[in-house]
C-alpha cells in the first residue's frame, strides 16, 4: 500500500471515504448530444455515450507557475528557480521541469484560466470534483447537500458495464470522489495495491488460491436459495442501496470475469511500455488506467497527494514530484494516441487550486484559488492550444475566466450527460448538476 499522505491541515484522505464528503444558446442539450454524435460518426470520432475519463488528481494544489503557466519576467520572489522550456504550441512556454509533457504538447490544451474562491483544500477539492461549492449551513438546523462526485454520477447513469464497474480510484478516492446521495452503489471500486509491486493483486478481484471458481458459483447458488424469503425480496425492492445480493452478484461477476482479469493483470504489458510510464507506483497506476478504459470503464481517477507545498518546493517538485508525473502522464497520452484511443478518453490533471505568486520563506507557495492550470486532451479537445490567461506574474485568471461549474459543464457533456438536469436526493430533494456553469467553448472543436 502507498503511503498515506496528508495536508497542510492534517487531514488523511481516509477521514473522509465514509460519506463520500466526500449551452449554446437556442439549442437544448438533447439536440447538442445529437448534432455532436452525427458530427463524430462523419470525423471518426466518439460519439459522447462512449467517451471515457481518467481523471489525474494532484491533491494538495500543484504550482501553475513550476507547471504550466510559468512567469520568467517577473520579480525573482515569484518566478522562482526555475526557467522555461519552448513546448509545441507557438509562442507558449511551460517550466522547466516538465519537459516530455512540453515536447508531447501539440495532443493536449492547458487551461490557464479556471479559478474560485476558496483556499481551503476541502472545499477546494469539493468543488473541483463536483463542480459545486461546498455547501455553508445558514442558521440552526440548516439542510445541508452535498454534491456526488464526477464519477459517481457517471456510474448513476452508465451503470456496470460487461461486468465492469462504471466508477473505479486508485490507491484511494480523494475526499470528495464519493456517491453521496446516489447511494453506496455508486462509491468507486478502488485498487489500494500497488501496481508496481512484483506481487500486485487487486483485492476483492483475484479469488484466493484454495477457492476455486466452482465453489465460488456453489456458494452463489445457496445464496439465492436462502434470499427467496419474501422479507428479503421486499426490502430489496423497497431500498434498492440496500440490495446486498446485487453487489455479491456484480463482484462474482468481476471476480469470474477474464475481461477484469486481464485488465488488472499488468505483468501482460511488454517491459518497454512499463519503463516508458515509469517504474513507480504513479507511472504504473497510470498504465493500469489506460489498461481499464481500454476495456470499457468509465470513469478513472488516479489520486497523487502531496503536492501542498509550503516548504521546500522547488527541491521536492524538481527531484521527486514533476520527474515522476511528466514521465507518466506524457507516457499516458501518448500511449492513448497510438493506440487510438485518445480520441474517447478524456483525460484531465488537476488539483483543487493554484499557489500563491510570492514565495514565503520556507521556500514553498501557499493555497491560491485565484490562478491554476489544468491539463486536458482527448475527446474532441482540440490539440496543442492554450486557453485563457492569467496576469503577467501570475495572480489571477485574467483572459476566458472560467469557474469550476463551467469546468464541470464541460467535463459531462463531453461524457454525453446533461450539466442541467435535476437529481434527487433519497428525501426528494432537487439538486441541480451543475448550477449555471457554461461550456468552455474552446474545448470542442
Amino acid at each position: 500500500m502507498s503511503e498515506i499522505k496528508t495536508n497542510c491541515a492534517g487531514v488523511r484522505r481516509r477521514d473522509f471515504l465514509q460519506l463520500g464528503l466526500g449551452a449554446a444558446a437556442g439549442i437544448g442539450f438533447s439536440d447538442l448530444l445529437r448534432l455532436r454524435a452525427q458530427g463524430a460518426a462523419a470525423m471518426g470520432k466518439a460519439s459522447p455515450d462512449e467517451v471515457r475519463c481518467i481523471l489525474v488528481w494532484l491533491d494538495g494544489g500543484p504550482s501553475h507557475f513550476e507547471s504550466f503557466d510559468p512567469k520568467p519576467d517577473a520579480p525573482r520572489e515569484i518566478r522562482g528557480q526555475f526557467g522555461t522550456i519552448p513546448t509545441k504550441i507557438p509562442g507558449a512556454h511551460f517550466s522547466e521541469v516538465v519537459p516530455q509533457l512540453a515536447a508531447a504538447s501539440d495532443k493536449f490544451t492547458i487551461v490557464r484560466s479556471i479559478c474560485h474562491k476558496d483556499p481551503n483544500h476541502g472545499g477546494g477539492n469539493h468543488y473541483l470534483m463536483t463542480g459545486a461549492p461546498t455547501p455553508v449551513p445558514v442558521g440552526c438546523g440548516a439542510f445541508v447537500t452535498f454534491h456526488p462526485s464526477f464519477g459517481s454520477v457517471v456510474s448513476y447513469k452508465r451503470g456496470v458495464r460487461s461486468g465492469m464497474p462504471a466508477y473505479m480510484t486508485m490507491p484511494s478516492m480523494t475526499r470528495s470522489g464519493g456517491p453521496n446521495f446516489l447511494g453506496g452503489q455508486h462509491a468507486p471500486f478502488v485498487i489500494g495495491n500497488d501496481p508496481n509491486g512484483a506481487d500486485f493483486k487487486v483485492r476483492d478481484v483475484v479469488l484466493p488460491t484454495e477457492i476455486s471458481e466452482g465453489r465460488a458459483m456453489t456458494r452463489q447458488q445457496l445464496r439465492q436459495s436462502l434470499d427467496q424469503m419474501a422479507r428479503i425480496n421486499d426490502a430489496e425492492a423497497e431500498d434498492p442501496t440496500l440490495s446486498f445480493d446485487s453487489f455479491y452478484r456484480q463482484g462474482l461477476e468481476l471476480v469470474s470475469s477474464p475481461t477484469a482479469q486481464a485488465a488488472f493483470d499488468i505483468s501482460r504489458e511488454p517491459e518497454k511500455v512499463r519503463d516508458m510510464y515509469g517504474r513507480n507506483p504513479l507511472g504504473q497506476r497510470l498504465l493500469l488506467c489506460r489498461r481499464l478504459v481500454e476495456v470499457g470503464v468509465s470513469f478513472v481517477t488516479c489520486y497523487n497527494g502531496g503536492w501542498d507545498h509550503h516548504v521546500d518546493l522547488f527541491k521536492v517538485v524538481k527531484e521527486t514530484f514533476m520527474p515522476k508525473l511528466d514521465q507518466g502522464l506524457s507516457a499516458l497520452i501518448r500511449d492513448l494516441d497510438d493506440r487510438g484511443l485518445l480520441k474517447n478518453t478524456l483525460v484531465i490533471c488537476l488539483g483543487e487550486f493554484g499557489r500563491t505568486p510570492i514565495i514565503n520563506e520556507r521556500a514553498g507557495r501557499d493555497h491560491w484559488p485565484g490562478a491554476m492550470s489544468v491539463l486536458m486532451a482527448g475527446a474532441g479537445v482540440p490539440r496543442g492550444h492554450i486557453v485563457g490567461a492569467t496576469d503577467s506574474k501570475g495572480y489571477y485568471a485574467s483572459e476566458n475566466i472560467y469557474s469550476p461549474e463551467d469546468f464541470a459543464a464541460t467535463l459531462y457533456t463531453k461524457m454525453g450527460i446533461d450539466p442541467e438536469q435535476v437529481l434527487h436526493t433519497n428525501t426528494g430533494r432537487p439538486v441541480q448538476l451543475v448550477n449555471g456553469g457554461r461550456r468552455i467553448k474552446e474545448l470542442f472543436a
